[in-house]
């Protein structure tokens, strides 16, 4: 039977076919190897005797459905059809994972707190914005004080006042999630928010707010946008993944070079899609600070389901620490 290019590749990485081994097997077999889907096809079917071509498609069909059920250790619990699901199907996959519309605690998180202060800037009114579409210079210098306090914001600006919104990416990114999950547009030159918004912050609260922002996060806003890193989509493709081992691992605190290790384990072949910029900044270098930055600090430090402790001698390079937080529980359930 053969593998269809959607369908999860046979070799377990959890990848669609066409991702993965494809290319491949269609060039008869040099590029396999030794331990390929193919040759371990070839060592199943040595000896076997078939009375048709339906019984030995049927034979090998239940052998791959079998083999992407196997769980898998890479993937720590996970099978290769499960990590198919978690990957392309997330929201899709009740019977692994849910995310409730409405949760049952009241959330706080980084996101939040700049949603909060946007909303009250924006208020009954509206919040006229620049000429560029964005947010007004002073709001973005009140909200950073408020956001990073007065002491930090006094140091960073020590050079200059904050010019503009994208000077303040958090508070970028806030908006433009915000924006896609509906909750405020623009019209007629300023910002204002949503009727729809408008009746959950009234009836559900934050509650209700924050797995809006939180789909749109994962779904719609590109994670790699303002970073000046490599476009690598399985960063932001294994979100799930990332909160599985979260959820499995981070009752404790752990360096985030645990994390950054066995998001290369399981997808190994990733780093055949990140170019090598330099000698000394080699493909995994380049995997594993996207990674961290995007998946660890950017989406799971900002919406609130971990904390982060740096060495305050290191507060932006290097590795760090981090722990699952409360919130994380209550966002997904995961049905393993």
């Amino acid at each position: 039977m053969k593998t269809g290019r959607n369908d999860p590749c046979p070799c377990g990485s959890g990848l669609k076919y066409k991702k993965c081994c494809a290319d491949k097997e269609n060039t008869g077999g040099q590029q396999t190897g030794t331990g390929s889907p193919l040759d371990g096809l070839r060592e199943l079917l040595k000896g076997q005797n078939f009375g048709s071509l339906d019984e030995a498609n049927a034979f090998i069909s239940q052998h791959m459905q079998q083999q992407n059920k196997t769980v898998i250790d890479d993937f720590h619990g996970l099978s290769s059809e499960q990590m198919h699901r978690f990957l392309h199907f997330p929201f899709e996959s009740p019977e692994l994972a849910t995310f409730p519309s409405r949760l049952d605690v009241t959330p706080k998180a980084p996101i939040l707190t700049l949603f909060n202060l946007l909303t009250e800037a924006i208020g009954d009114d509206g919040l006229k914005m620049t000429a560029t579409g964005n947010l007004p210079r002073n709001f973005c210098r009140e909200a950073a004080k408020v956001f990073w306090g007065e002491d930090e914001y006094a140091r960073w600006s020590r050079h200059g006042e904050l010019r503009s919104e994208d000077e303040f990416a958090e508070l970028n990114t806030a908006r433009l999630v915000a924006g896609l999950a509906g909750l405020i547009r623009k019209y007629k030159g300023k910002f204002i928010i949503g009727k729809e918004c408008r009746k959950v912050m009234a009836e559900q609260g934050m509650a209700g707010i924050y797995p809006r922002l939180f789909r749109s996060f994962v779904k719609e806003y590109n994670w790699g946008y303002g970073d000046r890193m490599q476009e690598i989509p399985m960063v932001q493709h294994s979100f799930l993944f990332t909160l599985h081992l979260l959820n499995k691992y981070g009752a404790e605190w752990r360096s985030s070079l645990f994390y950054e290790d066995n998001f290369l384990q399981a997808f190994p072949m990733v780093l055949k899609e990140v170019p090598e910029i330099s000698e000394c900044y080699s493909p995994e270098k380049t995997l594993r600070s996207c990674y961290s930055w995007r998946c660890l600090e950017r989406f799971a430090r900002f919406m609130g389901l971990v904390e982060v402790e740096r060495d305050p001698a290191n507060r932006y390079t290097g590795d760090f620490r981090l722990r699952k937080l409360p919130l994380l529980d209550h966002v997904v359930q995961l049905h393993l």
